[in-house]
Order: C-alpha cells, then sequence, then structure tokens
C-alpha cells in the first residue's frame, strides 16, 4: 500500500452518521453477515449487555406497552365524553324547561356547582337587568371583556385579582372561563365560570360543547334577561 493511500486512510474519520449513511445504503449488509447479528453486543441499563436481537425485541414490547397506554387513555377520554355530553344533554333539557330568569340562572347555578362540581357562576350583561340575583354581576366589566374577549369568544386560566373582585366579588386561586354572550351579531356580555383547580380551565380545552352551550344559554338569557 503506497504511503498516500496510508494518509487518506489515517484522514478518514468513522463517525456514526458514515456507518448510518452506509448501512442505509446497503441493506443486504446484515444478510451477508448474519453471524454478525449475534455476536453484536449492546449495552443495556437493565441487563448489562444484550445482542442485537435482544434490543429488537426489547424496543417492540415497549412500542406494543406504549400503544396499550394510549389506547387506554383515548377509552377512558372517550368515555369521559360520552358522560359529559349525557350530561349536558340533560342540562339543555332542563334549561328549555325554565319559565323564568331566576329559574333559569338556577338552572344554570347548580348545573355548574352540582353537575360539574365547580366553584361557582356568573353572568355580566352589557345593557345590565333588573332581575335580581347572586349570579347577575352588578359591576362594570366592559373592562374585562375588552381585555379578555376582545378577540375570543373564551377565556381560559387565570384573572388578575381586580378582575376577580369585580366578578366575583372576592380572590378566586383556581383558575376560570369566560364565555362570551353573543345574539344574533350582538354582544351581550359573558359567563364566568370558576374552578377550584388551577389547572382546571386550560387554554388547550376542547370548545365543541362550550360552544353548543354558548349559544343555546345566549338565547335564553336574552329572552329572559334582557326583553
Amino acid at each position: 500500500m503506497s504511503d498516500s493511500n496510508l494518509i487518506q486512510l489515517d484522514e478518514l474519520k468513522l463517525t456514526d452518521d458514515i456507518v448510518i449513511d452506509f448501512l442505509h445504503d446497503n441493506p443486504e449488509f446484515f444478510n451477508r453477515n448474519p453471524e454478525l447479528i449475534n455476536s453484536l453486543r449492546l449495552a443495556d441499563q437493565n441487563r448489562g449487555t444484550v445482542s442485537l436481537v435482544e434490543r429488537q425485541q426489547s424496543q417492540q414490547r415497549q412500542k406494543v406497552h406504549n400503544l396499550e397506554e394510549e389506547i387506554t387513555q383515548l377509552m377512558a377520554i372517550a368515555n369521559q365524553n360520552e358522560q359529559l355530553f349525557a350530561l349536558y344533554s340533560d342540562l339543555y333539557l332542563r334549561l328549555l324547561d325554565c319559565a323564568s330568569a331566576n329559574e333559569l340562572l338556577d338552572c344554570l347555578y347548580q348545573a355548574t356547582t352540582e353537575l360539574l362540581s365547580l366553584s361557582g357562576l356568573k353572568v355580566w350583561l352589557k345593557d345590565g337587568t333588573s332581575v335580581d340575583h347572586s349570579s347577575i354581576v352588578k359591576n362594570d366589566c366592559a373592562g374585562v371583556m375588552h381585555n379578555r374577549l376582545a378577540k375570543e369568544d373564551y377565556y381560559f386560566g387565570r384573572l388578575q385579582k381586580s378582575e376577580q373582585d369585580l366578578i366575583f366579588s372576592q380572590n378566586q386561586e383556581g383558575s376560570v372561563v369566560l364565555i362570551k354572550l353573543n345574539h344574533i351579531d350582538d354582544e351581550m356580555g359573558f359567563l364566568a365560570i370558576s374552578s377550584a383547580d388551577a389547572d382546571h380551565f386550560d387554554p388547550r380545552m376542547d370548545t365543541l360543547l362550550l360552544s353548543q352551550f354558548r349559544k343555546l344559554v345566549a338565547k335564553l338569557l336574552f329572552q329572559q334577561l334582557c326583553k
């Protein structure tokens, strides 16, 4: 071998990328060298060293385990969604049967605190209302609506103390959802629901059920409180 060839070999550095590219470009490599599969020993955190076949089997078992966990989680979510759908369906029927504004607000409050196990419910209307109910917010919350619901139909998360005082008349340690109420194209105000759990109302929450709830509640509140 010439000196130039030796220099080239010395300059060639075998890297992970070179090995990976070689194996990708030569898929028959292990077929041509079957004894290598069983002779290769790989470091394993739990079992010391294992063969390549054992490592592949372990990875496959882990993949199966992960898939089983994902399926279990999806089934739990599906079951929870089914229960929520049934709960909302029952609530809609109860709301439609309400004959007065106070009965409607009572029903909303009970559904929030008893059926959904949340902390409280408040309703703020831009034009106000003559109805006297503990759920009606009398303070001016136009600033809250502008800051939180100017461009969105929902706000999930925490409120500033000043906003909490305006809506709930007290500090809320958990999280809230603000739901914009619209009648046709007019903004009526918002619905505020609180939870003692700081992580309950999260911006990543799905709004499909809330969207249906929002439309029905806005229509019924307009009929009962704004006429």
